[in-house]
């Protein structure tokens, strides 16, 4: 690599590492801004509090927001015969639970929704239980007009039909039933009902005993004379306050991998920027919308598709210690007025883990960030990492083994390239003598392309490809890339310790400090440490191998500078991640030690004079290259001749 190569990568480098800053500047002003803004506009469009009305459906008065009647019967003081829901709005809420395999349902009869689902086996960074869904932290409900009334489901309580069974395992499933009455004749006596109970809107629950998807289905019901005849669509509300899941640090890695994903219908997965505000309007159909945390998501997927959807995340200024973010969404689901329609979903609720989401063919794997940007890199991941850690992990292995294990099989697998690379770099380091000649011969800057066309002589007579070092190198890089990507993403890593580190996913820290260094966090991570260490040994193994080494003193600066800026770097990324790139450096440091000790010098240049011996055929490159020579000369001849003149 030349001179001018490492300058420009060491660069692009400073330019990341001052933009991040200038960024996280911004970010936070950014947010500063978005939360005055969510202040001054809640009371007009404050979905998350549960305490508000969209600006655009405003009419009418809801009886289930006003405050009863000290008399003791409020039922009778807040019926309204006008308004279509106004019986349902007194009640007692009543609490049911379901749970399956994974997860544990709370259910609440007002507003019929799920009010809370905790995850069995996944706990908190603080060991508690994990609430992946929190009716104080949630809202869900639908939204619309009714005889000229705001109609909002979540202030009206509805009627459970709860199944025999509270336990569902296996393949079996249970389904809740929670429907919401209109207002019957009049006041409740013995001849009149309060609610007529053969018109509903009801939302039905399917729990499967062994699966993170439940089956979610808004009914309608004979309620062609209750909603507003011009009504196409229907809003569904559902906005929620996310709490921190896992270990706060300096880079916020859990904020910037938490935000609004959704699939359209005919294009591939797409979500809201996690590092700052960000909100969309959905125009085309999609297929689902997630609100996807770093481990773990929630998703409503519908059996066809949602027409149209309004999504947004941000952070408010009103955060508590453990507040991650908002996340919103209004869906549109189409309502035509017929005496029974129903509209079809999904929910999943559970991990972000690969083999999960991939069965599901909805493309939700795409929840988890494994570069699908590039390529190659997506498939390193999906082909053979995942599927090596599955394996390994089905064994019981540790995770910091089954690493170790990971790291030996891809540097099996690029060991030929390794020994190509430094088998070129011996040829290179042996003619060196011969190039150093080449320059003495061609000192001059118009001569440079008589240089290059001798230097490619040399190469081509000695058997030389000056690429030879370079590809394998390149080729690395995808597989350094999918790693960084794989390992902070990967949950089977979350709360897995090895040795000193408590946390695989997240950082490890040996020492806490009083204060925060720029860049490098409140804290010291001794796998960073490692790695940096690890690279500076086989930096300094490979300058020592280097001929380029004596001829560019600033190059053997840069390169031991270079893992020091890495350090600096991944201070705060996750563990595993550094606990590989250490295993990576210490075992290319040992392959090129074996290699060196395989490859004999004399022998490599004996090869050479062997190659110089045999006929060369000119290639098109370097058939073009001397073209070019010859051209070039004839330019300088003319305008020598015109300088005489």
């Amino acid at each position: 690599m030349s001179k001018q190569s490492l300058i420009g990568l060491v660069l692009m480098f400073l330019v990341l590492l001052g933009f991040s800053y200038w960024q996280t500047n911004k970010m936070e002003k950014q947010r500063e801004a978005a939360a005055e803004y969510a202040s001054q506009q809640s009371q007009a469009d404050d979905f998350s509090t549960g305490t508000g009305k969209p600006a655009s459906i405003e009419a009418g008065e809801d009886p289930a927001s006003q405050p009863a009647s000290q008399d003791g019967n409020a039922a009778k003081s807040r019926f309204d015969a006008s308004h279509p829901f106004s019986a349902a709005a007194e009640g007692q809420p009543q609490h049911f639970r379901i749970e399956n395999e994974v997860y544990t349902l709370d259910f609440d009869t007002k507003g019929g929704r799920i009010a809370g689902i905790t995850l069995k086996e996944y706990l908190t960074y603080k060991k508690e239980d994990l609430v992946l869904f929190d009716e104080n932290r949630s809202d869900f409900y639908l939204q619309f007009f009714a005889r000229n009334r705001n109609i909002r489901t979540d202030r009206y309580y509805f009627e459970c039909l709860m199944p025999q069974t509270t336990k569902v395992e296996g393949n079996d499933s249970v389904e809740v039933r929670m429907r919401l009455y209109p207002n019957g004749a009049g006041i409740d006596t013995a001849t009149q009902p309060l609610f007529d109970k053969s018109r509903y809107i009801e939302f039905v629950y399917t729990i499967r005993g062994n699966q993170y998807m439940m089956g979610f289905d808004v009914n309608f019901v004979n309620t062609e004379n209750l909603i507003a005849s011009n009504t196409s669509f229907i809003d569904m509300v559902w906005n929620a306050r996310l709490e921190r899941l896992e270990k706060p640090s300096n880079t916020d890695m859990e904020g910037m991998n938490s935000s609004v994903y959704y699939k359209p219908s005919t294009d591939k997965v797409q979500y809201l920027k996690g590092t700052r505000d960000d909100e969309e309007e959905l125009t085309t159909p999609s297929r689902w919308i997630s609100f996807k945390q770093q481990f773990f998501n929630m998703t409503l997927i519908a059996d066809n598709e949602f027409p149209s959807a309004s999504i947004r995340n941000y952070r408010s200024r009103q955060a508590a210690p453990d507040y991650l973010k908002d996340m919103e969404a209004v869906i549109g689901i189409p309502y035509s007025g017929e005496a029974e329609q129903s509209f079809g979903m999904e929910l999943y609720a559970g991990p972000n883990k690969f083999r999960i989401l991939r069965d599901y063919d909805l493309d939700l794997e795409r929840l988890i960030p494994l570069g699908w940007g590039f390529f190659l890199i997506q498939w390193i991941n999906r082909v053979a990492v995942i599927p090596i850690f599955d394996f390994l992990e089905a064994k019981g292995v540790n995770y910091g083994i089954i690493i170790l294990l990971l790291t030996i099989l891809l540097k099996i697998v690029i060991s030929p390239m390794t020994y190509k690379s430094y088998v070129s770099s011996a040829k290179m380091r042996v003619i060196q003598p011969e190039i150093a000649e080449l320059n003495k011969k061609y000192p001059k800057q118009e001569q440079a392309m008589e240089k290059q066309k001798a230097m490619m002589t040399l190469y081509k007579r000695a058997g030389i490809s000056p690429m030879a070092g370079c590809i394998p190198m390149l080729l690395q890089l995808p597989i350094i890339y999918a790693m960084f990507r794989f390992f902070p993403a990967s949950i089977e890593l979350r709360q897995q310790s090895f040795l000193w580190a408590d946390d695989l996913s997240s950082y490890d820290s040996i020492l806490n400090l009083p204060f925060n260094i720029p860049w490098y966090g409140d804290h010291v991570s001794l796998f960073a440490l490692t790695m940096a260490l690890s690279n500076l040994l086989y930096t300094h193994m490979t300058m020592k191998s280097q001929a380029q080494a004596n001829a560019m003193p600033g190059m053997k600066f840069m390169m031991y500078i270079m893992p020091v800026m890495f350090l600096f770097f991944l201070n705060n990324y996750s563990s595993a991640l550094n606990y590989y790139y250490t295993l990576s450096s210490l075992m290319t440091f040992l392959q090129m030690f074996l290699i060196r000790k395989m490859i004999n010098d004399e022998k490599v240049l004996a090869q050479i004079q062997e190659n110089k011996k045999k006929p060369v055929k000119k290639s098109r490159f370097q058939a073009r290259l001397e073209e070019m020579a010859k051209r070039q000369q004839e330019i300088a001849r003319q305008q020598a001749q015109q300088r005489r003149r």
